[in-house]
């Protein structure tokens, strides 16, 4: 937009509106005639209804039509002309308009002068010169329709990118969430197993009260750990993997530094999806936490397995040879393991074997990403 356009946008509408109505006065008394009484009056009322034209365009373009019948002037009708094209959106009322103007200045007054071969050159440059106006205000329509929807369309992309934010937030918080259980807790809980058999193990007065010390420290964690990941799945939504996960070569540590008797057999072809080979890690590690806290003394077995178009793995430990510790739990680990399950079209069963132990079950589709 130009720079005179913005400064005549700044001009108050009041002062405008008084403009333009002297300019159609000065256009009517340098073009008027005859200055008959009904003449003046019809000229004064016309000019003065330019002050309304924002409110009432069709009815002040109405009573400017008898200014221009009965005198040559232009102002008035133009303005009413364009100020209705402004703000109208009805195209055959705005052509009506423009034949009405064009018929009120091509026609002659008095009727009884009326010469038909110049009243039809009047009428056709009439119609072109009431067009204009009209034209040139449609064409300002269409522009503020045009900013309006730019606005529009910008206020719904700062929306997307806010809504986009959102979900990435989301997704942090839900990743963070299952990083927080699968492996902070992980380490948490084994640092309380293992003070708590120390402290049972040991005969030294200061070796059982730092290891107390340790088990309780690691119990106070593992409580507000519980708490934060209650939190941060509560806002976040279904985790996508955000940063590098272990995959089945780190099952054999995994199993190894468990602190559970525990026998890793089978194996899964080398077509195993990264994605699935993420769930099965995870639920190995889920399994053999749940064997520490819940079954001390149990043994268990980790086999992997595969079926047909299926992969999976399946953990069972045996019945357990002590009381467990009163260690606090997240639960949230076999509601993680599930959601990873559905995630991958897969299925995940868990529950207590008749020997009195306890089985996990993990299936996934070999290619699922």
């Amino acid at each position: 937009m130009s720079r005179a356009a913005t400064a005549w946008q700044r001009v108050p509408p009041p002062v405008v509106d008084a403009l333009l109505v002297a300019a159609a006065a000065v256009d009517v008394w340098l073009n008027m005639w005859e200055h008959t009484g009904l003449g003046v009056s019809l000229a004064a009322v016309g000019c003065a209804a330019l002050a309304f034209r924002r409110r009432f365009p069709l009815a002040v373009f109405l009573l400017t039509l008898p200014v221009a019948l009965m005198q040559d002037v232009a102002v008035a009708v133009l303005v009413a002309l364009f100020t209705l094209a402004e703000r109208s959106r009805d195209r055959r009322l705005l052509a009506v308009c423009v034949v009405l103007a064009a018929v009120a200045g091509s026609t002659p007054w008095p009727l009884a002068e009326a010469d038909r071969t110049m009243t039809l050159v009047f009428f056709v440059y009439g119609l072109a010169t009431s067009a204009a106006p009209v034209l040139f205000g449609q064409l300002l329509q269409a522009q503020r329709d045009l900013a309006r929807r730019l606005d529009e369309i910008e206020e719904a992309r700062e929306h997307e990118r806010a809504l986009h934010a959102q979900a990435v937030l989301a997704r942090e918080r839900a990743q963070l969430a299952r990083e927080m259980h699968d492996v902070v807790s992980h380490q948490v809980s084994l640092i309380a197993v293992r003070a708590g058999a120390l402290q049972v193990a040991t005969r030294d007065a200061d070796a059982k009260e730092a290891a107390r010390t340790i088990r309780s420290l690691s119990v106070t964690t593992l409580d507000e750990l519980r708490t934060m990941v209650t939190l941060l799945r509560a806002s976040g939504g279904r985790a996508t993997e955000l940063t590098p996960q272990p995959t089945l070569a780190d099952l054999h540590q995994l199993v190894e530094s468990s602190g559970t008797q525990a026998e890793l057999t089978g194996e899964l072809p080398p077509a195993v999806g990264t994605p699935a080979q993420r769930a099965v890690y995870r639920t190995v590690q889920e399994a053999l936490t749940n064997v520490r806290k819940h079954a001390p003394g149990a043994a268990a077995r980790v086999e992997l397995w595969q079926d047909g178009d299926d992969v999976g793995v399946t953990v069972t430990n045996t019945a357990p040879t002590r009381p467990s510790l009163a260690l606090p739990g997240a639960q949230q680990g076999l509601i993680g393991l599930r959601e990873r399950a559905d995630i991958l079209h897969g299925t995940l069963e868990s529950g207590p074997t008749a020997e009195g132990g306890y089985r996990v079950r993990l299936r996934i589709p070999l290619r699922a990403d």
